[in-house]
């Protein structure tokens, strides 16, 4: 018995040295990744970036994230889901005020007003697909030409004077 008794004495021994040599290189490790947690924190002295600046856009991915989370559309967003649809909103606001600038312009106007941005949406054949159901407020009506309003147009124009005059004349 006391061989197998040295023997389970000499066993736990070697349980022991493993286990403590798993430790040793377990401690060894993590000093590592301390040390260059520590190195990085040193050689960062980077402000932290938002989502926004790291995408190079001007809307709030945050705030988009935060909506689409609480919105519950789905039970699961992407990580790259608001910073997309971001983008894709600067990018119709960006055109929409591009649209309504130009109308201002030729009216000589510096101010956009929904009227304006109404008229942009209306004159672009694709903006006035995606607002075909939406009513901007305060935004008035197109005028739309039709035959009937082309001839009361064309009936208010006054003749020439050299005609008028002409049959004056005795």
């Amino acid at each position: 018995m006391s061989e197998s008794a040295a023997k389970i004495e000499s066993d736990k021994k070697a349980r022991a040295a493993a286990t403590l040599a798993k430790k040793e290189e377990k401690a060894a490790i993590n000093k590592a990744a301390a040390q260059k947690r520590a190195e990085a924190k040193k050689n960062s002295d980077k402000k932290p970036e938002s989502r926004s600046a790291r995408a190079h856009i001007t809307f709030p991915v945050s705030r988009v994230d935060r909506l689409l989370r609480d919105g519950r559309y789905a039970p699961r967003v992407e990580s790259t889901a608001p910073v997309y649809l971001a983008a894709v909103l600067e990018y119709l606001v960006f055109e929409i005020l591009e649209l309504a600038h130009n109308i201002c312009s030729q009216n000589k106007k510096t101010r956009i007003t929904p009227q304006h941005i109404n008229w942009a949406v209306a004159n672009d054949l694709e903006l006035n697909q995606l607002f075909q159901h939406v009513t901007i407020a305060s935004g008035g009506v197109l005028p739309i030409n039709t035959a009937s309003t082309e001839k009361k147009a064309s009936k208010k124009t006054k003749k020439p004077a050299s005609e008028s005059a002409a049959s004056q004349t005795y």
